[in-house]
């Protein structure tokens, strides 16, 4: 995204900036996407430092960080992770909008498809995201970690 964008609700989606941080920490954490073997100061200065483009944030009016999206491109497939609004903004479009935003992102790469992982217990997101035209796939999600963050 090239530029930033005032949704209707007065919200603006914007590049993270790194004063951002704790803010977005803390949202994380009230959307519980937080877990202990992933330091989330350590996620957001590995992605700022790949791709600093791909970082998005939602910004209410008053400056209160409120909706977060990381976007990922290899050159074969693209991600979004840490995709979260705040709980008392949500239902507004606001999730929607993000994800719009990171979809352009990655159609500007060339990016034919778009890959997620969500937590198979979390049936509210996954609905949200089949509203959206993502499908399941047949596949199943394996992880090594390289490094232990907690």
């Amino acid at each position: 995204m090239s530029r930033a964008t005032e949704p209707s609700g007065g919200e603006r989606i914007r590049r993270f900036q790194k004063e951002d941080t704790e803010a977005v920490v803390a949202l994380w954490r009230a959307c519980d996407l937080v877990v202990p073997w992933n330091d989330p100061h350590k996620d957001i200065l590995r992605k700022c430092s790949a791709d600093p483009a791909g970082f998005l944030v939602a910004e209410a009016l008053g400056g209160e960080i409120i909706g977060t999206c990381m976007i990922g491109f290899d050159g074969h497939r693209g991600w979004i992770n840490y995709l979260a609004v705040a709980p008392k903004d949500r239902r507004r479009g606001l999730g929607t909008r993000l994800v719009r935003a990171a979809e352009e992102y990655l159609e500007g790469l060339g990016c034919p498809k778009i890959n997620l992982q969500v937590r198979s217990r979390n049936t509210t997101v996954l609905a949200f995201y089949e509203t959206l035209g993502f499908r399941r796939d047949d596949v199943v999600s394996l992880g090594k970690r390289l490094e232990a963050d907690g």
